[in-house]
């Protein structure tokens, strides 16, 4: 009889976090597959537990999942955790709890920490309706081609973005979603130095060009406006373009925020706010 694969959450910042329920996971289990061993190590140590360990991360994920595969297939239990979080999300874990269900393994998961919906709960935007885009990819191209599509998205998106790329991609979001738009910056959630910061695109640039980043981000991006149903003038249109702005927004910026809310093409817009 085979083995199972059991998900387990590990604190995001704060080892308090750790549940009665994971930690009983972890000691019951006959190995653990950690994305970095280390990290793990120390949170075992804290709970003073004892188990065999082995590697498991993005690099070396193809062969080290037959690896466990075949020791769950042998009837081991295994619990997979990531550095921080839930296993699975915007981690290779995903790979092996499809290699696992592709073979009829059962696979179990304990709810518990998530920098996602822990920064989206305190965002003070929408959060009834939200799409999770992850790390935007370092690629110039695909990242543009990840922000175009996003164009009209009009739920609430998270994306996660480390400190030495924020600056990069907090322009990349203004040219894509306009300086209007707002988004909260949370980082170092459950840690000492845990910060929210609500602003505008716009805003959001001026001050990162004088605060250097610190620490890990998960940034929530409000949704595009939904379109009215009534018909919206081209005169209309461009009255809202003069209002963005008079308020400080760039013709630019102004031409995107409107064609999103209106579905008036930006060329249109444009060339109709040249003349």
């Amino acid at each position: 009889m085979s083995g199972t694969l059991t998900l387990v959450p590990t604190p995001i910042g704060n080892l308090s976090d750790i549940s009665p329920r994971c930690a009983q996971a972890l000691a019951q289990a006959d190995f653990i597959a950690a994305e970095d061993t280390r990290v793990t190590l120390k949170l075992l140590n804290h709970l003073g537990i004892k188990k065999p360990l082995v590697s498991y991360y993005e690099h070396n994920k193809e062969f080290s999942g037959k690896k466990i595969l075949e020791r769950i297939l042998a009837g081991e239990n295994c619990a997979q955790v990531s550095d921080a979080g839930s296993p699975a999300i915007s981690d290779p874990g995903e790979d092996l709890v499809r290699l696992c269900a592709e073979n009829g393994v059962l696979v179990t998961a304990i709810p518990g920490p998530c920098a996602a919906i822990t920064a989206l709960s305190i965002s003070g935007l929408p959060t009834g309706r939200f799409t999770f885009e992850g790390f935007l990819s370092t690629t110039k191209k695909n990242r543009a081609a990840h922000l175009k599509s996003l164009e009209k998205e009009t739920r609430t998106m998270i994306f996660y973005e480390a400190p030495h790329k924020l600056t990069a991609t907090v322009q990349d979001l203004l040219k894509a979603f306009g300086s209007e738009r707002r988004v909260s910056f949370c980082r170092e959630l459950t840690k000492l130095h845990e910060e929210v910061l609500r602003m505008t695109l716009g805003q959001a640039a001026d001050y990162y060009a004088e605060h250097t980043p610190r620490g890990e981000y998960v940034l929530i991006v409000e949704g595009a406006a939904e379109r009215e149903e009534i018909g919206v003038t081209l005169e209309q249109a461009l009255e809202r373009v003069r209002t963005l702005m008079g308020g400080g927004s760039s013709k630019k910026d102004a031409v995107r925020q409107v064609s999103q809310e209106t579905g008036f093409p930006k060329n249109t817009l444009y060339d109709a706010a040249i003349r």
